[in-house]
């Protein structure tokens, strides 16, 4: 059996005109020979809505007797055993009495939906359970009656009946929603005109969202890539720098601009996960786009500008906000920046902003975890392999009586660079292709012990193993990497394993699960704060080891979990790759 369809007529406060639009539908698909009858509708004395209920089949409601007083509610027995094509149940939110089949209308309506019956509602703004405290800050009421946004949501249609505040009052004042004594009170306190506004922008808002929703499943299914400009969707790049903080704060205020504006920060990471930016300074991030009403985003890509306009267009963005470059002036030589590579390629339905900043060209340094991932004794062995084995090697060559041939030489040279790329990575490699190349020409290219060189040959030949020495390095460094990056993910799916069969073997307690913690990273202590809110102050969930931290700031590593726990751990300063 088919599911019924729901059609919803969303108001934004009472007397827009809600049941007086349900009724005429129906009207008019009785017309049009749709066996249509009224489940429940209440007219509330309005003569213009109980003129309206003439014509239509009435289901008859169910009394029930709840503290000593006489109430009617519908009868979904009796509407289930009339099958029609099409119900009317006004006021989804309202509560059943006692002793009715559900507690809930909206329940009442999902038994006839489920049995195939399709079914018009109605719903004030005001009853959408998430904006519950939202309503409460702008009139002062508490809204005891409410239906889950996603019964809502889950509509096949949702229609807006919208009225100006102006235009409400006066039917206010008319007598055409409450009776006359009861109009002087309404109209000065939850009638007043910035009430209304209020709840008026909250209806225009949500619906806009709904209609978004509608918006994406369509681009989606027919595969749309170019951007509809149908509202301000603006995407933040983010590089994991300090600079991020400014770019999403102009966002949103770009996004204040326009009603309806969306903030979304993207975080785009290569998938060799040979570059990581701090998790602390991204956790910082998303904490305040997500105060600031946006969304954070964490996308894989190689080609972090194709990237970043691939996200960009599939949420159907209008604005881009990027940062101006941190690179230093010699660094356009290697190309263009991501900036300037998404402004050539976004076309005419992308803007792209390019904000200043106070790290603006001042680089972004030497990535320090490369060297740490390869320990300090391999470091140092290295360096000593790339600048003195040159020298070594140079003093034995020229101390005995073999003549090998410059090109042997380089070869031997070459050998060493390698050799220090394998030890310490890529910056010994450089420095011992730098100093080979020097001796090279210092003592076996004439005229000899002069920085020169008569034979044009040589020169190329030096050339040419400097960029050979250079890309070996550079292979081999990558290699290396890679291969440490490959080893450090199986001991990372290790750990998950071994804390996840922890939970799995019952040991679910908190302070079990930070020992844990404690044992896998070698930790003094290990500390779960919380505090209600930001101004509050921190105290320990649970802890583990000797004198653990009693506020993040204490701790040798904090990292933030959510808005109100942080995880404090003493002991040693992690690496950015243990911190995730």
């Amino acid at each position: 059996m088919a599911r019924g369809k729901l059609r919803i007529y969303l108001g934004a406060a009472p007397g827009v005109g809600k049941t007086y639009a349900m009724l005429a539908e129906a009207h008019r698909r009785v017309e049009r020979g749709t066996d249509c009858v009224v489940g429940f509708v209440e007219h509330h004395d309005r003569p213009r809505t109980e003129v309206l209920l003439h014509g239509l089949e009435q289901v008859p409601r169910r009394e029930l007797e709840y503290r000593g007083a006489a109430f009617t509610e519908m009868d979904v027995d009796a509407v289930l055993a009339r099958r029609p094509a099409v119900a009317l149940v006004d006021e989804l939110a309202h509560t059943n009495v006692p002793g009715s089949r559900n507690p809930k209308r909206w329940q009442d309506v999902a038994e006839l939906l489920a049995a195939g019956i399709d079914v018009v509602s109605t719903v004030n703004i005001q009853h959408l359970e998430s904006l519950g405290d939202v309503v409460e800050a702008i009139t002062g009421v508490r809204q005891r009656e409410t239906v889950p946004d996603e019964i809502v949501r889950r509509a096949d249609q949702i229609e807006l009946v919208d009225m100006s505040p102006q235009a409400l009052r006066r039917r206010m004042a008319h007598g055409n929603i409450y009776k006359p004594d009861k109009v002087d009170a309404a109209l000065s306190n939850y009638f007043r005109p910035g009430n209304l506004t209020a709840l008026r922008e909250l209806a225009l808002l949500w619906t806009a969202d709904r209609v978004d929703e509608y918006l994406r499943q369509y681009r989606g299914e027919h595969n749309i890539r170019s951007t509809w400009q149908a509202r301000e969707r603006i995407v933040v790049g983010l590089t994991g720098g300090p600079e991020g903080r400014t770019l999403i704060r102009r966002a949103s205020r770009l996004a204040e601009k326009g009603a309806g504006g969306e903030v979304l920060a993207v975080y785009i990471a290569r998938s060799d996960g040979l570059t990581a930016a701090s998790p602390k300074e991204l956790a910082v991030q998303r904490t305040l786009v997500e105060d600031l009403g946006g969304t954070f985003h964490h996308v894989i890509g190689d080609d972090i500008p194709n990237a970043l306009l691939e996200f960009a267009r599939g949420v159907n963005s209008t604005q881009i906000v990027l940062g101006s470059s941190r690179r230093r002036t010699w660094q356009y030589v290697l190309g263009p920046g991501v900036g300037q590579t998404v402004a050539r390629e976004s076309g005419p339905d992308l803007d792209v902003h390019i904000v200043t900043h106070g790290e603006v060209a001042k680089g972004r340094g030497l990535p320090v975890a490369r060297g740490a991932r390869l320990g300090r004794s391999r470091i140092i062995g290295g360096w000593l392999v790339g600048v003195a084995g040159p020298v070594a090697l140079a003093l034995l060559l020229t101390h005995t009586d073999a003549d090998l041939g410059l090109a042997n030489d380089m070869l031997l040279f070459l050998a060493l660079t390698v050799a220090s790329a394998l030890l310490g990575g890529f910056l010994p490699a450089l420095a011992s292709a730098a100093a080979g190349s020097l001796l090279l020409n210092w003592f076996f290219t004439p005229p000899l012990h002069r920085i020169t060189i008569a034979d044009p040959l040589n020169i190329v030949a030096i050339a040419v193993f400097f960029g050979v020495a250079m890309a070996v390095a550079s292979v081999v460094d990558l290699a290396a990497r890679r291969t440490h990056q490959a080893a450090r993910l199986r001991a990372e799916s290790e750990v998950l394993s071994y804390l996840a069969g922890s939970v799995l073997r019952g040991e679910t307690s908190l302070d079990a699960l930070l020992e844990r913690v404690r044992e896998t990273f070698s930790m003094e202590s290990v500390a779960l704060l919380e505090r209600a809110d930001g101004t509050e102050p921190w105290h320990r969930a649970a802890a583990v080891g000797p004198h653990p931290a009693a506020r993040p700031e204490d701790a040798d590593v904090d990292m933030p979990v959510g808005d109100h726990l942080a995880l404090a751990l003493t002991g040693r300063v992690l690496p950015a790759e243990d911190r995730r």
